[in-house]
């Protein structure tokens, strides 16, 4: 650690010395600023929030209606003891926020976690130019590679369209915040009805009350027996194997949104009959472009596939070093740092390291 670093990793989380507060730190502080509302980032104890305006709703539907929160729009800068400091669109889910610091003549950027690829549901990633860059790395391997997003709903829709036809319910498991409303903003709604779990339902009307477009959706026990039939069932992971998925009968199709089904071999051990290449975070192009787009010369890696992006970033010349942290991945039980079949996710990352043509940031 250098006595210039504005962040520095502590047992609380990532900490500003010369602001003293915390960013999405993971033990209870008495400042902290929050990056977006995934339970990994947003935890429930500090004394006092800051967060992006659009993040209000869900952290206060999860946290408490009563916790201490300051939010912020992106762009305008706060001072806090010499700190300027202001929230930059990252693009992951609503309300998503990098945070820029800026002192003693120095810009940090911490990302939180973020994604490249425009999706209608949240504003856009934006690039802010900084001195240090604190990125995640969640699929820091370069086998991760989304399909573009026009691509990935004509999959979708296809698949729901064919057991529609044959008279069997689409279930597609997501995580209940930001993917499930991204998934439901990006159907074909005349194919059938839509149903949701009740996890989800409560973070549509956030994004619904921030003017995200999302079709009109049903609990189970609106539908008869025939609509769910031809129905798109979104649920949590955490719905798979229980008495609620029964309603939609034995003969209906199960498919996972995740950006672990890139990886040979998950989709037969989650047990899903169809698996779907949806990530809210960047792939390895989209972290490789994100790095450059920052002209960052130091950069922090946190959560994810670390070793590996610390080393390729190295090679390219660049001060790379790994930060430490208890953030995870939204799925929760996803593979660690998608291992394949064939192999260790240390084999499988020296393997896609080497092959690597990606240009440097």
């Amino acid at each position: 650690m250098s006595t210039t670093d504005l962040i520095v990793a502590r047992p609380e989380g990532l900490y500003c010395p010369p602001g003293d507060f915390y960013i999405d730190p993971w033990r209870p502080v008495d400042r902290a600023v929050i990056t977006h509302g995934h339970s990994d980032h947003a935890r429930w104890g500090h004394r006092h929030y800051l967060a992006h305006t659009l993040s209000e709703g869900v952290l206060r539907q999860r946290l408490g209606t009563d916790i201490a929160l300051q939010t912020l729009d992106y762009g305008p800068t706060i001072e806090h003891h010499g700190v300027r400091l202001s929230l930059h669109p990252a693009g992951h889910v609503l309300g998503s926020a990098q945070v820029r610091l800026e002192h003693g003549g120095r810009v940090w950027v911490a990302s939180g976690d973020y994604k490249t690829e425009p999706d209608g549901t949240c504003t856009p990633f934006e690039p802010v130019r900084c001195d240090t860059f604190i990125t995640e790395s969640t699929f820091g391997l370069p086998v991760y590679r989304w399909p573009v997003q026009a691509v990935l709903f004509r999959q979708i829709n296809a698949w729901w369209q064919r057991n529609a036809a044959a008279g069997r319910a689409s279930v597609l498991l997501s995580y209940a915040f930001g993917k499930a409303q991204r998934l439901l903003h990006g159907v074909d709604a005349s194919i059938g009805p839509i149903v949701v779990h009740g996890a989800v339902e409560p973070l549509n009307a956030v994004y619904r009350a921030a003017g995200v477009h999302l079709p009109t959706t049903h609990r189970v026990t609106e539908l008869d027996k025939a609509a769910l039939q031809r129905a798109l069932v979104v649920a949590p992971p955490s719905a798979q194997g229980t008495p609620w998925m029964k309603r939609f009968g034995a003969d209906a199709m199960v498919a996972f949104a995740s950006g672990w089904m890139q990886v040979r071999g998950n989709r037969r051990r989650r047990g899903v009959d169809q698996g779907f290449v949806m990530s809210d975070h960047a792939d390895w192009p989209g972290l490789v472009s994100a790095i450059g787009a920052t002209g960052a010369e130091h950069v922090r890696v946190t959560h994810g596939s670390v070793p590996v992006l610390v080393r390729w970033m190295r090679e390219q010349g660049l001060d790379a070093q790994a930060f430490d942290t208890e953030y995870g991945d939204e799925d929760h039980d996803s593979p660690s740092n998608g291992a394949s079949d064939s192999g260790s996710p240390g084999d499988m990352a020296l393997a896609t390291v080497a092959a690597s043509a990606g240009a440097a940031p």
